[in-house]
């Protein structure tokens, strides 16, 4: 099946446009797209040049290619308008219905998204990834105290991947501990969380999927073993039903959408000042 050529275009880091035209493209499961993300658009001839671009590959594949793009810039924007693409500029369809409601016109300024508008909220990130880096993997314990949450699950169950977003886009301290095949035996919480049950949150998997990525870790490994995996797996989610730790299976989510259902399962207040 040929790729239809999808180009996410921005005047800055074109974030925007790839998260929104990632969710755009994830409702056509059955269309093949090769997907370019093309930021710093900040001249017309940039414009120029990536419109050329567009229009080559247009004429090489027969398939009319799809920009998806924040422009905030007209003069750049219309440029873009030029190429034999289906152009969707969110800013275009959206601020003028925006613009209308509130009876004033929009900045047409970019990167003001990416701005530190609040001095505070953004230390209070700072200090939230420092904070889940330093208590990543159980690492060090000495200010868990101070976690708004803690991540308990298996080695490779999407922990870090999860402390860290939570830090990053809402603000949370989150500190994550693994559940070892010797805390398993004890049959208890782990000492170094025990004193912190009401800030648990345990994450889960089917032993296949933590097969595989242990798999990538150490190859052909007991550790890595379907065997293991389905053990540990079992025995993990027996300390969480035993102890009241809620949990979530993460096996066919992705860690945005683990981090937001822990948010709102928990009801932590997310840092959106």
């Amino acid at each position: 099946m040929t790729s239809r050529n999808v180009y996410f275009l921005s005047n800055r880091t074109a974030i925007t446009a790839e998260t929104l035209g990632q969710s755009l493209l994830a409702q056509f499961p059955d269309v093949k797209f090769s997907v370019v993300t093309i930021p710093y658009i900040d001249s017309i001839q940039k414009a120029e040049s990536i419109v050329k671009r567009i229009n080559l590959k247009s004429q090489q594949t027969v398939l009319k290619p799809i920009v998806i793009s924040t422009l905030a810039d007209e003069s750049i924007s219309q440029v873009i308008h030029q190429s034999d693409a289906l152009v969707l500029d969110l800013f275009e369809r959206i601020l003028p219905d925006m613009e209308s409601l509130l009876n004033q016109h929009s900045a047409h300024q970019t990167g003001l998204s990416h701005r530190i508008s609040n001095q505070r909220s953004y230390e209070s990130r700072i200090d939230a990834i420092e904070f889940s880096m330093i208590h990543d993997d159980g690492g060090t314990t000495r200010f868990y105290d101070k976690a708004d949450i803690i991540i308990v699950g298996v080695s490779r169950s999407g922990k870090t991947p999860t402390c860290l977003y939570l830090a990053l886009q809402f603000g949370l301290k989150a500190a994550n501990y693994p559940i070892t095949e010797e805390d398993i035996l004890l049959e208890s919480l782990p000492k170094p969380i025990k004193a912190y049950q009401n800030k648990l949150f345990g994450l889960t998997t089917n032993a296949k999927r933590l097969s595989h990525i242990r798999q990538k870790r150490q190859p052909q490994s007991r550790y890595a073993s379907m065997e293991q995996c389905h053990k540990e797996i079992q025995a993990v989610e027996r300390m969480f039903r035993q102890f009241n730790v809620s949990s979530l299976d993460t096996a066919t989510i992705s860690i945005e959408e683990i981090a937001t259902t822990i948010v709102e399962l928990v009801g932590l207040n997310r840092d959106n000042k």
